[in-house]
Formats: C-alpha cells, structure tokens, sequence
C-alpha cells in the first residue's frame, strides 16, 4: 500500500500480491488515515505501507512532513508487523495530472483533487516497487 499524505487528504493505492502494479484505492480525510488502514488490513494481507516523503527541491523536508509524521510513529504502534518505507514523492501531482489528461480525463475529474492523490499515491506505489525490483 502507498499513501500521497495530505493535511486534508490522503491518496492511497494498493498492489497485486506479485507486486506488479500499483492501483489507485481511494482518498479519504487525513483524520481516518489510520482507522483505514486497520480496517484494511483486517480483511486484507498487507506487510508494508510506502509514505510518500515530501521534500523540496533541495531534498529538505516540506512542511506536510512534520505534520505526516504523527500518524507514521501511531501506525508503527499499533502495527509493528507491517514495514512503514519512505519515498521520494516530488513531481507526483504534476504526473498524475498528466496521466489524466493523457488518458482523457475530463477536467472536472482532474479539478477533482481526490483523483489525483490517489494517482498520486500510485505513481509512489510503482516507482517503489520498479525500484525494488532492480
């Protein structure tokens, strides 16, 4: 699983068990981020969740991450058992944006900021995995 964390919004996006591609899931409110993800894993197998890691283009960390941060050290509580990894999440927006529009998305669903987390969140999911792999 991946999650584009936001303050308000959190896209999130799953794999296939051979972990060959990533799926846009859903977004919901950052306050019900880790209620999700244990209702989730309650029906579902999940060993790791990949954070988006929002730094700037100096490689700093943003302002969201200070704020991301809580939830990461809650879930780790909660469930030791899953492995919590960190990604590079820059020009994320800007791509799913572009896979929208290249995949003819009308422009009410790309003015949709849902979609384009959850997209978001599944660009951090494959490149992870991409790098994983190699």
């Amino acid at each position: 699983m991946a999650i584009d964390f936001g303050t308000k919004r959190c896209g999130i996006a799953i794999t296939d068990e051979q972990r060959i591609i990533a799926t846009p899931l859903t977004t919901i409110p950052a306050s019900e981020l880790v209620d999700f993800i244990q209702k989730y894993c309650e029906k579902n197998n999940l060993d790791i969740i990949v954070f988006g890691k929002p730094v700037d283009m100096l490689g700093k960390p943003s302002e969201s991450e200070k704020q991301m941060i809580p939830y990461i050290n809650r879930l780790k509580k909660l469930m030791p058992q899953i492995a919590i990894e960190r990604w590079d999440e820059r020009f994320t927006s800007k791509m799913a944006l572009q896979a929208m529009i290249d995949a003819g998305s009308k422009k009410s669903e790309r003015r949709e900021k849902g979609n384009i987390d959850k997209i978001s969140a599944t660009i951090i999911l494959q490149d992870y995995m991409n790098y994983k792999k190699h």
